[in-house]
């Protein structure tokens, strides 16, 4: 498994190494990218994969669904899984990025779209940093490409003076292009992919040129189905895509697994303790979150009402983290439930007014009558004060 190219990006006055020999300062990063973090697994794979491979792809699509799904190789290789979910979409998601048809990931915060690209692009092109943040302010620079303005002055229009985008990258090199929130991005720049995705081109006309996009590309956008209404996807640019929706967790146990395993894993890159310390409080958290969400408790009895925010798996997962670090530097290192009461109230209580009713509601009615959660109940009164 190479590791791929690392582009200091144009003015930013950051050089970078390139290539396999890394300064040793670069392999302790915080967040490695996935192709980085699961290199083994990825060379594993690559090694045992003896299926047909679409040009430039570094794996078949089998060997990409069981990097993403989870598995054990021939060789005894363990396959981790990055997520748990059907595997049918899994399929169809990878399964679109080896046709002419870009894929959208589609679904409500926090169900792991991002993460879901980043893997997909590590395991087919080997490198998931080619990539456009969408936001209310991006240009259709991002997108397209841009300008050297310094050498553009001294010199004109010329190849020397453009600064190409992830996507044009992508399209040169034969590799795998994400776009994030893609229904953040303004209408006009959005569409700025409907001649890359259909005609498989990207005009050049300040020099007269084009760039045509080599076997091997492909596009991944992922998109919150809550910003509706905000930038909302064209009818043209929607048929260019085929949409997969990514579920939340349909069961309880489904859901801690993930929990569980996004914590251990972001725990170990800070030193925190381990998760099986927090195991009862994680099985909390999601209770909480899935009966809020769902507007009713687990056994169908109660009804309850549900708040403004998400209450999603990331958010469930940032809160155990952030109460394992308290755990850490203020307590023993045992996960109780007054290290996780301010976390979820924060995520619950997202309007100060009719969430804070909803979730006093839900305490006195719900958690206080919980066999065994007695002390959660007097840690989030404590902070709800």
């Amino acid at each position: 498994m190479t590791v791929p190219e690392t582009v200091a990006q144009p003015g930013s006055g950051v050089e970078t190494d390139t290539g396999p020999g890394l300064p040793e300062a670069a392999a302790e990063v915080l967040r490695p990218h996935a192709e980085h973090a699961f290199a083994d697994e990825l060379t594993a794979l690559a090694a045992a994969d003896d299926r047909p491979r679409p040009a430039r792809w570094h794996l078949s699509p089998w060997a990409v669904a069981t990097y993403l799904l989870g598995g054990t190789l021939p060789d005894g290789t363990v396959i981790t899984p990055k997520y748990v979910g059907p595997r049918r979409i899994v399929e169809v998601a990878v399964t679109t990025l080896a046709t002419d048809r870009a894929l959208l990931l589609l679904g409500v915060p926090g169900t792991a779209k991002t993460w879901v690209s980043e893997h997909l692009a590590a395991a087919v092109s080997g490198d998931s940093t080619l990539l456009v943040q969408g936001t209310a302010g991006t240009p259709e620079e991002a997108v397209r490409y841009g300008w050297n303005y310094a050498r553009l002055l001294a010199h004109g229009p010329s190849r020397d003076a453009l600064v190409p985008s992830p996507v044009m990258r992508a399209m040169a090199r034969g590799m795998t292009a994400r776009v994030e929130e893609l229904t953040r991005i303004p209408a006009d720049v959005q569409d700025t992919l409907i001649t890359i995705l259909s005609e498989k081109t990207l005009p050049i006309p300040e020099l007269g040129q084009e760039v045509q996009a080599v076997p091997g590309f492909n596009l991944i956008a992922t998109a919150n189905d809550r910003d509706r209404g905000v930038n909302e996807i064209s009818s043209a640019l929607r048929r260019r895509f085929n949409t997969v929706v990514l579920p939340l967790p349909a069961t309880p146990e489904a859901e801690v697994d993930i929990v569980a395993r996004r914590v251990e894993q972001i725990g170990r890159s800070l030193d925190l303790p381990a998760v099986p310390a927090g195991a009862d409080e994680i099985r909390r958290v999601v209770t909480v979150f899935r009966e809020l969400r769902d507007g009713v408790t687990a056994d169908g009895r109660t009804k309850v009402k549900s708040p403004s925010g998400t209450l999603s798996t990331a958010e469930a997962i940032s809160v155990v983290t952030g109460g394992l670090a308290l755990a850490a530097h203020f307590g023993d290192g045992v996960l109780r439930p007054g290290d996780i009461a301010a976390g979820i109230l924060g995520a619950v209580v997202r309007d100060p007014a009719a969430d804070r009713v909803v979730w006093q509601e839900y305490l006195e009615t719900v958690v206080r009558e919980r066999d065994g959660w007695k002390d959660f109940y007097r840690a989030c009164r404590e902070v709800s004060a």
